[in-house]
């Protein structure tokens, strides 16, 4: 591995000085790298990442949004939030709507909460506007700072753990029964069965680092069922459908409702410290830590994650936010922005296979929800499992969230507990002014909603 960057880097340094307009857009000879190592860079992150333009739109249509709107809407809103990334931050990473997040859309606020999805995308569109004003100024790091990173990892986890919770449930590998709440499906009938091997083929191909494991996974289940009859074979390319059905539909008067301030932090909450964690990962791997230990651009790059938010509302999808499959770009050389504007193309692209998407059964996102959600897990293993007041109300956020099948209440009760405990065995030194405020407002909201 060593060996292989000494080769890249000598590789760069014997070609010639780039110039021209990419060259002063990305600064392409500062950074040690070159258009083809950045092209091909964008090319292995978008093929990680590209199972959300399925995924997402099955999601969506659970809540009632039209597939094809969402379809477009989700390949716009991350083309455009790659633009942004890219051209204005300088940053290799790619953008789309966030796992876990567009669950707690659709099962928790949609469905279980029963607001519109019209609703639901105005709590979108203000949590992504509060992330720009927190962004854009020093709240952003005081907040970031205040909160634990016990709760901070829980609250990843948590979020895995619901994630998981729906893709076992859609692919009907966990099934509801009255006497014990759930119990295990039919594992011999087609649906189950394709998702279990669509499960098992990403966790084997990505442990074997096959290029594009994921996305490779869903497409073979999806010709599985067609084989079998389970899927009609509608064709691959054709012209977008349609984006009018979700184009500016979120209801932002509906969402200023006392009711959805949990819903509405929850989103920030998740989505602020998922885009910190991922860039700042991200960002040692690309060699955009300086000597002093500042990050290059990171201001301007969670500029850009807030806003693309903000846009995805707009066009109508849940938080757009910075995706860690960015990583696999960075390992494959990628250190401009110019890595994220080729993502962004190529998610302009992905628009012309409509039909393609709209064939993606449920069962074979199953797969992929499912192994995502095992990913996002692994948050607890930076958690100081020896000291109580910190393990456990991470396990109550954790485990709450998928119990109540509801992200803000599992956060709301996390946060709650946290402050109980400090406070009740003498630790009230180690409770942020913050917490205390976040605190009475969740109270206030199981008292009083």
């Amino acid at each position: 591995m060593e060996s292989t960057k000494q080769e890249q880097q000598t590789a760069v340094a014997s070609s010639p000085p780039a110039t021209g307009l990419l060259e002063r857009l990305f600064k392409l000879s500062q950074h040690g790298t070159t258009v083809k190592t950045e092209l091909a860079a964008g090319l292995t992150t978008f093929i990680t990442m590209a199972y959300i333009i399925f995924v997402n739109p099955n999601i969506m249509a659970d809540a009632g949004v039209n597939h094809g709107a969402a379809f477009v809407a989700t390949c716009l809103a991350a083309a455009l939030g790659c633009f942004l990334m890219g051209l204005y931050a300088n940053w290799p990473v790619g953008l789309a709507p966030g796992m876990g997040l567009n669950a707690f859309f659709t099962y928790t606020v949609v469905k279980t909460m029963n607001y519109s999805w019209e609703i639901a995308l105005g709590a979108v569109f203000i949590s992504g506007v509060l992330f720009m004003v927190l962004t854009f100024s020093r709240i952003r790091e005081w907040l970031l700072n205040s909160i634990p990173p016990s709760l901070r990892f829980a609250m990843g986890a948590g979020v895995g753990l619901f994630l998981g919770l729906i893709g076992l449930k859609t692919a009907g590998i966990v099934v509801a029964s009255p006497a014990t709440l759930v119990h295990l499906g039919d594992l011999t009938k087609p649906g189950p069965l394709l998702a279990a091997i669509c499960f098992l083929m990403i966790a084997v191909l990505e442990y074997r680092r096959v290029f594009g494991g994921i996305l490779i996974s869903i497409l073979t289940v999806t010709v599985a069922g067609i084989a079998l009859g389970l899927v009609q074979f509608g064709g691959v390319f054709s012209m977008p459908p349609s984006l009018a059905p979700t184009f500016l539909a979120m209801d932002i008067a509906g969402a200023f409702n006392v009711t959805m301030i949990s819903v509405i932090l929850a989103f920030l909450f998740v989505h602020m410290f998922d885009t910190a964690g991922t860039l700042m990962g991200v960002a040692q791997r690309a060699h955009l830590v300086r000597e002093d230990g500042r990050i290059e651009n990171l201001s301007k790059a969670m500029k850009a994650d807030s806003a693309s938010s903000v846009v995805g509302a707009v066009l109508g999808v849940p938080p757009v936010t910075s995706y860690v499959e960015s990583a696999a770009g960075v390992a494959a050389g990628g250190r401009t922005g110019l890595t994220a504007v080729t993502v962004g193309a190529l998610f302009v692209a992905a628009m012309f296979f409509a039909p393609l998407a709209g064939m993606i059964p449920a069962y074979a996102t199953a797969g992929a929800l499912i192994y995502v959600a095992m990913l996002m897990m692994g948050g607890l293993a930076h958690i100081d499992w020896q000291e109580h007041t910190e393990t456990i109300p991470a396990i109550v956020t954790v485990i709450m969230m998928p119990l109540t099948f509801s992200v803000a209440d599992g956060i709301a009760m996390g946060f709650v507990t946290y402050v109980a405990m400090k406070v009740f065995t003498g630790r009230h030194k180690d409770v942020t002014v913050s917490l205390y405020a976040l605190c009475a407002i969740f109270v206030a909201k199981f008292i009083f909603l």
